[in-house]
């Protein structure tokens, strides 16, 4: 898109030619010195924006973050926002996974927006970590019930289990195979005939 921006443009009618300024990625340069982002804290934005997707993305953006905090919380914001609408999500979850685990082991320090951003990431991670528990434990839970039942039907019919066919109704994780085997209860007189 910048190359075609930069294209020159005919006035026409003999009146000559414009060649338009384009700031694009290949034009700005990527900042990874966090002295140099501090020296130019604007550049250091825009080299953010075009890089922090790129190769080089962390440490351009963490060189960009460090120049941030030199700035007065309104405008450090600003810049913080315009870095992150432009960072892609992997980039996004690579940068709040790198940036917490520099708090953790006191290497930097962050303003307080970033602050802002890792006590997100931590509360989503949480509740994420929350929802998949809540849902492997009811799945736990349905497969318990399951077996239970099956234990309780096999012992109201009379049907006696070696350890190995015991073993292996605890160790069945398929709901559907322990529903089988709950129906295979009725009429049957051995559990070979339940459990096949």
């Amino acid at each position: 898109m910048a190359a075609w921006a930069a294209e020159s443009i005919d006035l026409g009618l003999g009146l000559g030619h414009v060649a338009p300024l384009v700031l694009g990625p290949a034009v700005v340069p990527e900042i990874t010195d966090p002295s140099e982002a501090e020296a130019e804290t604007e550049l250091a934005v825009l080299s953010a924006v075009a890089h922090g997707n790129g190769p080089n993305g962390p440490a351009v953006v963490l060189a960009a973050l460090a120049a941030l905090g030199r700035l007065d919380q309104e405008h450090a914001m600003v810049y913080f926002q315009l870095i992150w609408n432009a960072l892609r999500e992997p980039m996004r979850q690579a940068l709040e996974a790198l940036i917490m685990e520099r708090q953790i082991e006191g290497e930097a320090t962050f303003p307080p927006f970033v602050q802002k951003l890792i006590d997100r990431g931590m509360r989503e991670g949480k509740l994420e970590g929350m929802r998949e528990g809540k849902l492997e434990g009811m799945r736990e839970g349905e497969l318990k019930g399951k077996r239970d039942t099956l234990l309780r039907l096999l012992a109201r019919a009379g049907i006696v289990l070696s350890e190995n066919e015991s073993a292996r109704i605890q160790a069945c994780t398929d709901i559907a195979i322990l529903d089988r085997w709950i129906d295979n209860v009725l009429g049957a007189k051995t559990a070979a005939e339940v459990l096949s």
